[in-house]
């Protein structure tokens, strides 16, 4: 997404030569190709030179003679840029040598690089669910000029209106400008918001009412604040590997948890009247390597996935969150297969608009957008912000450029119809048409009330732009909680604790120490203040609690409760004394004054957050899975001083090692509190003390080392080409599949977690409520879509109007003359002019509807046998029969279909008072007991064999078995 209010251009990188990319990779839909008044020019991307970062020494490196390993360890011990050129310019100069000289790009497309053509843009407004929006949308947008429907497609430029993504009004038909906004845990930029937990913590929850109120709060801040399009949830990456800078924005590792928490969180947010955006689209599993020329590099990292791998676990979460009606996706940065996601016709026509029935709209990420006509062909419907190769410089890929090419013939009229229908119609399904407001009431860009209305421009216009709306406020006309009190119940159930010997927890307030008075310490940075929540502009840095990674998903905290001051005001002052030393490097002096302590409480943490940001050597991605800060050496010296139980508290984006401490016996508790938001220290509170019951599940897999993830769970750190290529070999084998299939214990598995009680689980009972049948029902017939004038408009109403005051760097959709619009032929892509068949997996949101019938009824016996109130989550595993084949055709051989060997397919969380017995049911759908044939393009349920049905409390406990 979007950097910093502050980004700059300053020390672009500058590169003479031209780059023919239609040349270096072969290429789905022509992507490199930017339309012009002529039709196409070919275009190289330039961005803004990357900071310097730490990794581990390069496997380079270890193959060098070792009587030149200490040059290559002086200039490359830390990955900087100069580091990177040079790695770059050796692999340069062996292409170049290969090829005979003089080549320095690919002249074949790289493995695995090529998206197949899928055109044309299917067009909205064939499903029943969104009829009457399209019937009104098709009105307006039948009224609009030329230049309001190019308007509404485009952005008018970074910082040159108050939210972080803006249009153009459509005036002609009173259709307002549009604010987008990050981002997924709150409103960004804004005051007197909720700062959420973030999306990693709400995976943790396991509780799908919890995922629905915490998107309903996030939705009713939106409108409450005047933003149309909140620019979440977020749900890719997924987390292919551990230490991908922005996995704490999403749910978790799995598609199905991934997917039922965006779903919730979708529904929960549209309830409210705002569009949400399903991001990232799809396959940016790293920061590395993103986004073009990072790191002197032409082009952005290709992620290579195959037909099967996308789509049953990247593209299944998006899936899910279109069968909730999202009206936005974003697609993302990087390539997939060669081809640049926004304008990648296979993903965005082929598998999200016509398989998945998407009906909203696709906007671009900020800047990921790299070319004109070619992403509109492609899918694309709006260019966000509206600069083209860098930020704030007014030169847009659509704007101007798209009503060109509408005018001259280059874009079809029908698609630029399509694309702002699209919008409209998403506009009016959320009904925001009934909105009293029409704007935002706040800036992205200034605190004060009164402040420039064009930022980044030289204009100095200027106007009341914060009107200090509080959005948190509880509702009691709608019965809706003050927000904080749900963001406290998120940040408590997802904390997880997965160590509690001797059930040190819950902590009495009182204390049971050996002496009259108990005492406790509190030790780390973690538990404090720092600097202030705020201190570093979007979260950019390490400074007391952890609270939200860094990045354009982060938010400026309203407050922040530190867990130190959380855990005074919860303990007896009568009873109990407690000290606090709130650094990680404790001098000695200290640590034996520990000996005298009934209790001590180390807090450490791990962060990360978007690459625009590097921090202490880490560019957005982890550069390992190590507790930051100096706090695994700050645990032991707490471990080594303590005379009494430890407990250790992390907060983390995700897994961290902590094979050190993690087994010895002065640490009786360890808790993972993740990223808890504004609430943090009072979630922690309700959590150690019993308050509520220990009720959070891991949503990834906690390994023991880097390693146990595999080759797959690595960051590609070092560019292995002039288009860095990244295979995703592994196909469907991440997180807990990957260590079952390679035989590796993890140290805490996928969907572990302690409670406070005990269940006991029995009476298993599968009863099917449909016959085994391969194939989904026949894909339905749809609805016509809205059809319009096709005929190119005159272009003289296109023209400036006479008298309109200029605003430097904004995108304008008009032209300067007539004389500008010139006729030519535009290379359509290959494939465009023959028209692929709908795909029998389609035929409704999020897929062929009979895909999401009920299949199986699993209904069981849940009883609370502890002596306390307590919550479990029933977690229901599928293993597919042995001995699957894929029938041979006239084209391919038969084949055998490989499966890992369980995978989760649905889950519940349900709350028992001590004592309380309940007959509880999940059901199965058709899609969840199918794989995808790569062969028939179809979800295929395999129709002879059994089916495993595995219940348990997490990925490697089964309580329960049954066949199907």
């Amino acid at each position: 997404m979007s950097p910093s209010a502050e980004t700059s251009r300053d020390a672009l990188l500058k590169n003479d030569e031209s780059i023919p990319l239609r040349d270096s990779i072969d290429v789905d839909s022509s992507d490199e190709l930017s339309s012009t008044s002529s039709g196409i020019e070919l275009t190289k991307e330039s961005k803004p030179r990357a900071k310097r970062r730490a990794r581990p020494t390069a496997k380079a490196y270890e193959k060098l003679p070792r009587d030149r390993r200490s040059l290559w360890r002086l200039l490359c011990r830390r990955p900087s840029r100069f580091c990177t050129l040079l790695s770059l310019a050796v692999v340069a100069a062996l292409v170049s040598a290969i090829a005979g000289g003089g080549y320095w790009v690919y002249k074949t497309a790289p493995k695995d690089g090529l998206s197949p053509p899928w055109y044309p843009s299917p067009c909205g407004g064939t499903l029943q669910s969104w009829q009457d929006s399209y019937t009104k949308a098709q009105e307006l947008v039948s009224k609009m000029s030329l230049i309001s429907k190019v308007n509404i497609t485009s952005g008018v430029g970074w910082k040159m209106e108050l939210c972080v993504g803006n249009t153009s009004p459509a005036e002609d038909v009173q259709f307002p400008a549009l604010c987008l906004q990050d981002g997924p845990l709150g409103i960004r930029f804004a005051d007197q918001i909720t700062a959420l937990p973030a999306g990693i913590t709400t995976g943790a929850t396991w509780n799908r009412k919890l995922m629905h109120a915490r998107g309903a709060v996030h939705g009713r801040e939106a409108r409450r604040k005047g933003v149309h399009v909140i620019l979440g949830p977020c749900m890719g990456p997924l987390g292919r590997m551990p230490g991908g800078g922005r996995n704490w924005e999403g749910f978790g590792t799995d598609p199905v948890l991934q997917g039922l928490a965006s779903y919730e969180t979708i529904l929960g947010i549209q309830e409210e009247g705002v569009i949400a955006t399903a991001k990232h689209l799809v396959g940016q599993e790293q920061e590395h390597f993103r986004q073009s020329f990072e790191w002197g590099l032409p082009n952005a990292l290709s992620t290579n996935i195959d037909d099967r791998t996308m789509h049953e676990l990247y593209v299944w979460p998006f899936a899910e969150s279109i069968r909730a009606g999202v009206g936005s996706v974003m697609c993302s940065y990087q390539m997939v297969n060669n081809s640049y996601t926004c304008g990648n016709s296979w993903i965005q026509n082929g598998i999200v608009k016509d398989e998945l029935g998407f009906q909203g709209f696709i906007q671009s990420d900020w800047l990921a957008q790299r070319s004109g006509v070619a992403s509109a062909l492609a899918g694309l419907d709006m260019s966000m912000p509206g600069d083209g190769k860098y930020w704030a410089d007014g030169n847009s890929y659509f704007g101007t450029e798209l009503t060109l090419a509408a005018l001259n013939g280059s874009l079809p009229m029908d698609r630029l119809n399509d694309m702002v229908v699209r919008v409209v119609a998403a506009w009016y399904q959320m009904g925001q048409d009934k909105w009293e407001q029409k704007g935002p009431n706040f800036s992205s860009w200034t605190n004060e009330k009164e402040g420039l209305l064009h930022p980044g421009s030289n204009s100095t216009e200027k106007a009341i732009v914060n009107q200090f709306v509080d959005a948190q406020v509880a509702d009691d006309a709608q019965g809706t909680e003050h927000h904080s009190v749900i963001a406290r119940k998120v940040a408590a159930e997802g904390t997880v604790v997965v160590k509690n010997e001797d059930s040190v927890l819950p902590l009495s307030r009182k204390g049971t120490g050996r002496s009259t008075i108990y005492k406790v310490g509190i030790y780390g940075e973690d538990a404090g203040k720092g600097n202030g929540p705020n201190s570093c502009e979007d979260r950019g840095c390490d400074s007391g609690t952890l609270a939200q990674g860094w990045g354009s998903g982060s938010v400026e905290f309203p407050y922040l409760i530190d867990p130190a001051s959380a855990l005074r005001d919860a303990f007896d002052q009568d009873s109990v004394t407690v000290t606090s030393l709130l650094e990680n490097n404790l001098p000695p002096e200290k640590i034996t004054e520990m000996a005298d302590l009934d209790l001590c409480i180390a807090f450490a943490n791990a962060d990360s957050g978007e690459g625009y940001i590097s921090y202490k050597g880490m560019r957005g991605d982890r550069n390992d899975l190590n507790l930051q800060e100096g706090g695994e050496d700050l645990v032991q010296s707490v471990v080594t001083g303590c005379g009494g139980d430890v407990v250790v508290v992390i907060h983390s984006v995700g897994p961290v090692v902590i094979e050190s401490f993690a087994d010895n016996p002065k640490v009786k508790a360890i808790v993972f509190a993740h990223l808890p938001g504004e609430e943090s220290g009072n979630a922690l509170v309700d959590v150690l003390f019993g308050d509520v019951d220990a009720s959070g599940r891991l949503p990834y897999t906690n390994g023991k080392s880097l390693a146990d993830y595999g080759p797959a769970g690595q960051i590609l750190y070092y560019p292995n080409g002039i288009v860095p290529q990244q295979d995703f070999n592994e196909g469907l084998y991440i997180d807990y599949r990957h260590f079952e299939k390679a035989g590796i214990a993890p140290r805490y598995p996928f969907g572990f977690g302690l409670s406070y009680t005990t269940f006991s689980w029995s009476d298993l009972t599968i009863t099917p409520l449909q016959e085994k049948s391969a194939l989904p029902a026949t894909r339905p017939s749809s609805l016509s879509p809205p059809s319009f004038e096709a005929a190119i408009p005159n272009p003289e109403a296109a023209l400036f109007p006479p008298g309109l005051r200029r605003i430097q760097k904004y995108v304008y959709s008009y032209i300067d003359s007539v004389g500008s619009v010139k006729s030519g032929t535009y290379p359509y892509p290959s494939g465009y002019h023959t028209a692929r068949p709908p795909s029998p997996a389609g035929g409704g949101e999020g897929g062929n509807p009979s895909l999401y019938e009920p299949f199986l009824k699993i209904s069981l016996t849940l009883k609370n046998t502890g002596q306390r109130k307590g919550q479990e989550v029933v977690q229901i595993y599928l293993s597919f029969p042995d001995n699957v084949v894929e029938p041979a055709t006239q084209t391919t051989s038969e084949e055998s279909i490989d499966f890992p060997a369980r995978v989760l397919r649905n889950f519940e969380k349900y709350e028992l008072d001590a004592g309380e017995e309940r007959r509880v049911e999940v059901n199965l759908t058709r899609k969840d007991l199918s794989y995808w044939s790569v062969v028939r393009q179809n979800w295929v349920m395999p129709v002879e064999g059994e089916f495993g049905i595995l219940v348990g409390k997490h990925a490697r406990d089964v309580q329960l078995r049954g066949t199907f």
